[in-house]
């Protein structure tokens, strides 16, 4: 399992990346804005959406995708994953098309011009133009595709506005999603859940990797064997992992505590 968090504080930062053989879901855990763009493995067209916070967007092996701050307010998207075929275990794998590390500027001007059908001028341009990696300013004026309507519902779920499975009044709730609610999440092999708990009310979970969304709390993780492994304290931007079999406790703080957590199986 791998997490990786993306936080755009300004206006125009932009990604352009594929993925490898991971699979992989982004969370838009903060902000008033967010546009991403992604192009799916044999698809001939990008498909560009909004995102709202609470937002889940899988993102499959051999996408390729972009991630813009359209606002001005701050921006930040979690990426929870399972990485075991990854080309580094344990990481996940990106190739940059464009850019200082693009695997286009690697090719010659003559083989992208002929490959793109495009001039040399061009070709230049498209490979060496980018100077950023992964996090990259955008000039003033520089127009972005506008968010497609009709692909929102079967690309993206909210988890924050869907029914919880479990709700415990003056405790907290629990939503559990998987292919059953959002068949796509269901295609790329994953299952997620969204826990929200109220001041020092404690739960018990068995999820494999969990993210901190808002507030603060104590986890425990006990092994197979009775032992404690983990006794500490977490807040907001804090990633841990339960391992199969291994049983956790969290109790949340005064403020409360939300996370988000993400399971390698469908179910």
């Amino acid at each position: 399992m791998k997490e990786e968090k993306e936080e755009n504080k300004r206006r125009g930062p932009e990604m352009k990346k594929e993925k490898g053989k991971e699979r992989e879901a982004a969370r838009k855990v903060r902000g008033s804005c967010g546009v991403v763009g992604m192009v799916f493995p044999e698809a001939s067209e990008e498909v560009v959406l909004k995102l709202k916070e609470g937002d889940i967007i899988p993102v499959p092996s051999g996408a390729v995708s972009w991630w813009y701050n359209d606002g001005d307010s701050e921006l930040v998207i979690v990426f929870l994953g399972e990485t075991s075929k990854a080309y580094v275990p344990g990481e996940f794998t990106y190739f940059l098309l464009t850019g200082t590390q693009g695997i286009l500027g690697g090719f010659s001007t003559e083989f992208n011009s002929r490959a793109y059908n495009i001039s040399n001028e061009e070709a230049k341009k498209l490979a060496k133009s980018q100077t950023g990696v992964l996090l990259i300013k955008l000039p003033e004026g520089q127009k972005m595709p506008h968010p497609c309507k009709n692909s929102t519902d079967k690309l993206v779920y909210n988890i924050d506005a869907a029914l919880p499975d479990i709700h415990v009044q003056n405790a907290g709730l629990l939503t559990a999603l998987t292919a059953k609610k959002f068949p796509f999440l269901g295609e790329v092999g994953l299952s997620a859940t969204l826990v929200k708990m109220d001041a020092k009310y404690a739960a018990d979970s068995s999820v494999q990797v969990i993210y901190v969304a808002k507030g603060s709390g104590r986890i425990q993780v006990v092994g197979i064997n009775g032992e404690r492994a983990l006794d500490t304290k977490v807040k907001a931007g804090h990633l841990y992992v339960v391992p199969r079999f291994f049983v956790a406790s969290t109790i949340a703080d005064g403020e409360g505590l939300e996370y988000f957590s993400l399971l390698t199986a469908t179910q």
